[in-house]
């Protein structure tokens, strides 16, 4: 008796020794022949039983354990307090901050195992002063920050090692809802920690950041600790970077625990931003240059639009951007790119911004909500224009600015001027200012570029009180 003749007899013998009608004989042995098929599949089915465990031999030495040490400034919250200053003699000009160490642990992928690439998230290694790798095999290697992209939640590390193991990567267009995967990482410090679920969703947009989102969902187990690990296919394919988790207190996959819902970047994404960062250490994306939102049902109705009608509404063309130059125009609806219709916003987004400045694209747009035009755009680069803080304002000796470009997270939401650089133990550090701050308002006066920034702070010779986004998070910081 075969293998197929094995899987089938039980089926076999339960529709002929029980009541069951012919139909649901039928159904029964539709069963066993699902179950054949998924015995026949190459990731399962070794001496009549259902295992992962063929595929996981070739994939798990490609998967590593990410250790990141980093440290940073806090405020003092007794410095504040000027009796504790006199008591203990404090200088009035001594700082304020206090160096504090943390260690954070995730995962991460073997993607080219000749050059020692790995793949990991952004968030975990950011701001990181040491990054270690530690491979299954227990060798342990110091990595170097090749370079990372906020927007994607992407970064590539660099080790120097022989005898590595690498995962191939899929084709995106091979991954469907229903699909089985298989997430591997470290969570909770448990090292090679192997979980198993289906695709529950693919292009899932607008869930944890404002950023270039087009995630695959997952019912496969994901916690802290899988931060970067792999989700694969039952090829060994990677298919996607672990990233996030829907947890009630929400963030990354280091934050919170699993609900059931998991988030990972997909593979087409991993690999434009790979080759980005291999070639320059950063994601330079071109820029369409419209500000835009979803078309709503309610937009529907106020426009008069027919209920087919999906894309990008422009609510904004930023002068002298591609979409100007093609004559995009405020109001237009953009509902398709390069022939393939556009559901949302955020899908137009997440296709633009994977684009390099020169790329020809072309535009389907919807004009007055009845003339249907194509039109053709280069895309551009962005502007990146910086300033020196000593130019404007001695209080901000040490600082450097710039304008937010398209890859940044919060580029389409708000506007602002970003803290590219800053020294430590400025004036402005002491004062609270951090790099990665976006600047919203000097002294209640909006500044939403490096020059409205530098006109406003030459006017201002006295205290600046700086609106600052963080995060998520607004705060005021003030330098006198």
């Amino acid at each position: 008796m075969n293998g197929l003749q094995r899987v089938l007899a039980p089926w076999r013998a339960l529709a002929r020794f029980t009541s069951v009608s012919a139909v649901r004989s039928r159904e029964l042995l539709a069963l066993g022949a699902l179950a054949a098929t998924l015995l026949s599949l190459p990731a399962l089915g070794h001496d009549g039983k259902l295992t992962f465990a063929p595929v996981l031999r070739d994939v798990a030495p490609a998967v590593v354990n990410i250790s990141v040490e980093s440290s940073r400034e806090v405020r003092n919250p007794w410095f504040n307090d000027p009796r504790f200053r006199r008591f203990f003699n404090i200088p009035q000009d001594a700082p304020q901050q206090m160096t504090r160490r943390a260690q954070n642990v995730g995962s991460g992928v073997i993607i080219d195992a000749g050059e020692g690439l790995v793949v990991t998230n952004q968030h975990l290694v950011r701001n990181s002063d040491r990054i270690r790798v530690s491979l299954k095999d227990g060798r342990s290697f110091d990595a170097e920050l090749v370079g990372s992209d906020p927007g994607t939640d992407v970064a590539l590390l660099s080790i120097e090692a022989e005898e590595l193991t690498q995962l191939p990567l899929a084709e995106a267009e091979s991954l469907e809802v229903g699909d089985f995967v298989i997430a591997i990482g470290n969570p909770f410090r448990l090292e090679h920690t192997v979980t198993a679920g289906i695709v529950s969703a693919l292009g899932r947009t607008g869930l944890i950041r404002q950023g270039y989102e087009d995630f695959i969902q997952t019912d496969a187990s994901i916690n802290p600790g899988n931060s970067g690990g792999a989700l694969v296919d039952l090829d060994g394919r990677l298919v996607g970077i672990n990233t996030a988790i829907f947890a009630p207190s929400g963030g990354g996959a280091g934050d919170g625990f699993n609900v059931g819902i998991g988030f990972a970047v997909p593979v087409h994404i991993v690999r434009g931003v790979v080759d980005q960062l291999i070639e320059f250490g950063e994601v330079r994306r071109g820029l369409l240059g419209v500000m835009i939102e979803d078309v709503t049902p309610e937009l529907r109705e106020a426009l008069d639009l027919a209920d087919d009608v999906t894309g990008a509404w422009v609510a904004r063309v930023v002068e002298r951007s591609a979409a100007q130059e093609a004559g995009i125009q405020e109001g237009d609806i953009i509902t398709s790119l390069d022939g393939d219709d556009l559901a949302t916003s955020a899908e137009l987004r997440n296709r633009v911004g994977l684009m390099r400045a020169g790329d020809d694209v072309t535009l389907g747009v919807l004009r007055d909500g009845e003339e249907e035009l194509r039109i053709k755009a280069t895309i551009g680069e962005p502007e990146r224009q910086t300033i020196a803080g000593a130019s404007s304002s001695p209080k901000l000796e040490g600082v450097e600015l710039r304008n937010l470009t398209g890859d940044h997270e919060l580029f389409d939401t708000i506007s602002g001027v970003e803290v590219a650089s800053i020294g430590r133990n400025s004036l402005a550090w002491r004062s609270g200012l951090r790099e990665g701050d976006v600047v919203l308002s000097v002294n209640r006066r909006a500044v939403g570029s490096v020059e409205e920034f530098d006109a406003v702070t030459a006017e201002e010779g006295g205290l600046l009180a700086l609106r600052v986004q963080r995060g998520e998070s607004r705060l005021f910081i003030t330098i006198r």
